[in-house]
């Protein structure tokens, strides 16, 4: 990819920035395969995508925080745990054909998550396996270094289902989570395979930056008040199992 990334790509990036935003993510598994399926380098696709991901997240994080509905004591703790595993992910050499189909099998994975049901706001108990959520930090920390994803897309449908706590407050901590383990796992591409890589990943990527950029603000603050959040999370789903199954399957 040269400096001139053609207008669908930033249109997909711009429409997946504003999908995710509006469920709380960051989008960094979508960016990676529509990159892989744009003919990209594999070795760039996991910093871009990953840069992709801070840009999207760092405001909603920031608005959570602003907003005192983040759970700082369990998000810490879970991103504690998840960011040092990120990195060893990132530096994780990984050859091509193996790092598409983990990034396929994690895309069908994100959508089949997003269609489990979320339920509103409530003051139930949480689920006596609740206090085990720390156990799936590491490895999914690891994960989202391997393949350039934040990791956030497969806690959130966790924490929800052990009633972990409401949802805004398990939104606030996918955002830190993923913003965290972006930041390291990027760190961790960036040694394995040298800094040149952010250069050249900003040069063939900066149109891209401004759509999610714009995407994600629009996502966050626009979305919801012209589509019911269930509607959101289907578009969604529907996007990253076709992506991920052309990864897999072949276009």
């Amino acid at each position: 990819m040269t400096g001139l990334v053609p207008i669908g790509l930033i249109a997909a990036f711009f429409v997946t920035a504003l999908l995710y935003a509006a469920v709380g993510f960051g989008g960094g598994s979508t960016y990676a395969a529509l990159l892989a399926l744009s003919g990209m380098d594999y070795r760039l696709l996991p910093v871009l995508a990953l840069a992709c991901n801070i840009v999207v997240v760092a405001g909603s994080t920031i608005r959570f925080a602003k907003a005192q509905v983040t759970p700082w004591r369990g998000a810490l703790l879970l991103t504690a745990l998840a960011a040092p595993a990120a990195l060893l992910g990132g530096l994780t050499p990984i050859g091509r054909e193996a790092f598409l189909m983990l990034l396929g099998a994690s895309l069908l994975l994100t959508g089949l998550t997003m269609l489990l049901p979320v339920s509103a706001e409530s003051q139930s108990e949480p689920h006596r396996l609740a206090r085990y959520a720390p156990l799936a930090a590491a490895p999914l920390g690891y994960l989202a270094g391997l393949v350039g994803i934040g990791g956030g897309i497969f806690l959130a449908p966790l924490l929800h289902l052990n009633r972990w706590n409401n949802a805004r407050a398990i939104a606030a901590t996918a955002s830190f989570f993923i913003l965290v383990n972006s930041l390291f796992g990027l760190a961790g591409q960036l040694l394995k395979n040298g800094p040149q890589l952010l250069g050249g990943a900003l040069y063939g990527g900066l149109a891209l930056l401004v759509a999610v950029a714009i995407g994600g603000q629009i996502g966050s603050f626009m979305a919801l008040q012209y589509l019911p959040q269930r509607v959101i999370r289907w578009l969604t789903a529907a996007l990253v199992i076709w992506v991920g199954g052309r990864l897999l399957f072949g276009a």
